[in-house]
Formats: C-alpha cells, structure tokens, sequence
C-alpha cells in the first residue's frame, strides 16, 4: 500500500485571505477602467446633478442645517455610492464564485479555507469602498462640497456602510443556486428606494410617519446620519454611537450567515 503525503502547505488565517486579495488585484490591474462608473464616477455624476444643478435652486436653511444643499447632500452621496458598490459587489460576484466561474470551488481545493475565501472578499471590497470614497471626495472637493478636513472620516464612514450593506447581501449570494430575477428585484425594489427614502436628499422627517420607520431600519439612514454628523455636526455623540453600533451589527450578522454559508457550499 502507497503511502500518499500532502504537499500543499497550510497558510495562515490573514496569509489565505490575502491570497485572494492578490488575486483580485491581478484582476483588477488589468480591467480598472471598466469599473470607473461604480468606483467613484456615479455618485460624482449625482452630485453634479443634483448639488450643482438642483442645489443652485435651494437656499440654506433648517433643513439643510445651514448649509448649501451642495454641502448638505455631499456626504450622504458617499455613504449611498459605497452602499450600491458593497452591494453590487456581493451579489452576482459572488455567486459567479459558486456558480458559474466557480473560482471559490477552485481556491479551496488547495489550502486556502472557505473561511479565507470570505475574508478575502471582504477586505478586497473593504479597498474598493475606501478607493472609490476617495476618488468621490477628492473630485468633491473642487465643486466645495466640503467644510473642513472631517472629510477623511466621512470616507471611514463610507467604507463602514458599504461593508454593513455588502455582507447581508454576500450571505444571500452563497445561499442562492437559481437566481432567477432575485438580484435584479433587489436593486430595483430594495436598493433604489433605500438611496431615495434614506434622507440621501431630504431629511425622512418629510417622509409620512406610516413608512418613516422603513428608512429607520435602512442601514443607508444610519450611514448618512454619521457622514452627516462628521462632515457636519449637528448629531449628538450617543446618536452617532448609535448609529455605528447599528452599523456594526448588521455587519456582524450578514458576516455570520455568510461563513455558515460559505462553508455549508464548500466544505463536502
């Protein structure tokens, strides 16, 4: 009887996971140029259309704090542009690991763990989110979208809401096999009402009280609430304390479904 004798060398918890860092930076070196709209371009389009053009008819006032609508929408475009990229990111990208590129299979024939694989994912689009938060409030900052240099944690802030987004939706991508219009439902029922009913625009005081809650229970609305309170003031620190641990626990749980998840689909 042969004897066979592994050759594959363990690699330590962070070692795996940025393993497949390096390899979506191989990727990503090579096709940046097809994702300039969802890392940075698109929430500085709605700033020039809406901060610029509609923003020029608002004048400051208690709504807005004080501020122009410029200033006052600005950092809730951050926090709503890293939302839709965590998102976007963890959901047909993910399940093409399981499904249809079946890349995840392939990692974790070697050994790298499933629990890597995720960890991975995640710091890669932990990058993402704080690289596209930059490109916006660098380019932000020549239209004087911002009042001082709290702009640097209104990107913190950023990179935190679009994690909070991006796990729930990474757990629903590693528990789904037939997809369906499931994903495509989700940005045009969920994503887009959550970007326009989260106080990205208007307070949610002008929104009715019998739906008022729903952007209570956004992630976004705890997102913009923060932006708004580093770029800006005007949130007291327990709110924003608040806010965070909301943040925090929602990441949290979709990180928990989502390495159950990925090891039920991996491990045989």
């Amino acid at each position: 009887m042969t004897t066979v004798e592994s050759t594959g060398r363990v690699v330590g918890k962070w070692h795996g996971a940025w393993l497949r860092v390096e390899g979506y930076w191989t990727w990503y070196r090579r096709h940046w140029v097809s994702t300039l709209y969802s890392t940075g371009l698109q929430p500085v389009l709605f700033l020039a259309a809406m901060g610029l053009g509609f923003g020029s008819q608002v004048r400051p006032g208690v709504v807005t704090g004080g501020l122009s609508y410029l200033q006052y929408i600005a950092p809730a475009l951050l926090a709503a542009g890293a939302a839709q990229l965590g998102i976007g990111d963890s959901s047909y990208p993910v399940l093409s690991g399981f499904k249809w590129q079946k890349d995840y299979l392939a990692v974790t024939a070697t050994p790298v763990s499933p629990g890597q694989v995720l960890g991975g994912h995640l710091i890669w689009t932990t990058l993402r989110l704080t690289l596209a938060g930059a490109i916006y409030a660098f380019v932000a900052l020549f239209f004087g979208a911002w009042a001082g240099p709290s702009v640097l944690l209104v990107i913190l802030v950023g990179t935190v809401t679009g994690l909070a987004c991006a796990t729930p939706i990474t757990a629903l991508a590693a528990r789904t096999f037939d997809e369906g219009q499931r994903f495509g439902l989700i940005f045009r029922f969920v994503v887009m009402p959550m970007t326009l009913f989260s106080g990205t625009f208007f307070p949610i005081s002008q929104l009715p009280g019998a739906i008022r809650w729903l952007a209570w229970l956004s992630p976004l609305w705890h997102g913009t609430q923060l932006a708004r309170g580093v770029s800006a003031g005007g949130v007291g620190g327990w709110a924003m304390l608040g806010h965070f641990a909301v943040l925090a626990a929602v990441f949290a749980a979709g990180w928990a479904v989502a390495h159950r998840a990925f090891y039920r689909r991996l491990v045989v």
